[in-house]
């Protein structure tokens, strides 16, 4: 997969895919579900993914809480699985933002990148001020000579699918919800960072991982699916893990730390991936250490029983 992050400089080789348009946080089911249309609406053509970063909710509110479901890196990985042959991951700034809708159009989607054919979902907005809509860019396909493919909303059991429905779920403990809006466990990546090594101390080890700039999780225990994506420890493993600010020891920065199950090794610096899949409990305070310990046991037991059913 190319990644292209400059619509005015693109090579020949570059121009002519058939692209999804959208922000893709997450890569959701409804995501997959506009990528699959643009690789059959134009056959022999790359197929591409026109996104934005940062995310224009981040742009034009950069001090608003975090909401991100995943991280640019993560999204470009997620997209690579999927297949995708170019990732134009334009740089959402005053410029781009400025543009009136047909100007959109005709700089970014013919002039810059020379797409063949765009895919949007049904509530696709885009240009100054969102004035933009579906309908709007179908016309303007007509006009400049490039197709444009509106794809109907995703539901699900529990209504539409979407990125905001999937923090909802997240946000109230409900890690299955999402996995099933997402077509994929949730899932937090990155490297694991040095700690205050006190679940060493307690006789859980855990790998800690920043959840910074990410929308975090409800807080508490999990049981989690983990992928050690590299070094001499890469595979799969069942784990716990603690998402929050640890009450026990002072408030501190939000993160996650993981226990992994019939472990031993050093994962200082190694890149994982923790799947959420159930929520076990609330983040707490116990009365002393050995109160903490008698549940973290229980916790892992309880993170066992349901991941040994999977």
């Amino acid at each position: 997969m190319r990644i292209i992050r400059d619509y005015q400089f693109v090579t020949p080789e570059d121009r002519g895919a058939s692209a999804a348009i959208g922000n893709f946080d997450g890569v959701h089911i409804g995501h997959q579900s506009v990528i699959e249309l643009a690789r059959k609406a134009a056959p022999g053509a790359p197929l591409g993914v026109m996104t934005f970063e940062p995310h224009p909710r981040e742009y034009f509110a950069p001090d608003a809480p975090p909401f991100r479901l995943v991280s640019a890196a993560t999204r470009a990985h997620r997209l690579r699985k999927l297949g995708i042959e170019r990732l134009y991951e334009l740089p959402f700034n005053t410029a781009l933002a400025g543009l009136e809708p047909r100007a959109f159009a005709e700089q970014v989607i013919v002039k810059g990148l020379g797409l063949r054919h765009v895919v949007v979902g049904a509530d696709f907005c885009f240009g100054k001020g969102r004035a933009g809509t579906a309908d709007d860019l179908r016309r303007f396909g007509e006009e400049l000579g490039f197709g444009v493919t509106i794809a109907p909303l995703v539901t699900g059991g529990d209504g539409q699918v979407s990125s905001t429905n999937i923090r909802l779920a997240l946000s109230e403990g409900r890690p299955r919800d999402a996995a099933a809006m997402l077509g994929h466990w949730h899932r937090i990546d990155g490297p694991v960072i040095g700690g205050e090594q006190r679940g060493r101390e307690l006789g859980f080890p855990t790998a800690n991982m920043s959840i910074e700039g990410l929308h975090p999780p409800k807080f508490g225990v999990y049981a989690v699916l983990v992928d050690v994506l590299e070094g001499p420890h890469a595979g799969t493993y069942h784990g716990a893990a603690s998402i929050g600010v640890r009450p026990m020891f002072g408030e501190n920065r939000p993160n996650i730390e993981t226990y992994l199950f019939d472990f031993s090794g050093d994962l200082y610096g190694t890149a994982l991936s923790v799947g959420l899949v159930d929520y076990l409990r609330p983040e707490q305070r116990f009365d002393g250490l050995e109160a903490l310990v008698a549940q973290m046991t229980e916790d892992c037991a309880t993170a066992r029983t349901i991941l040994d059913q999977l």
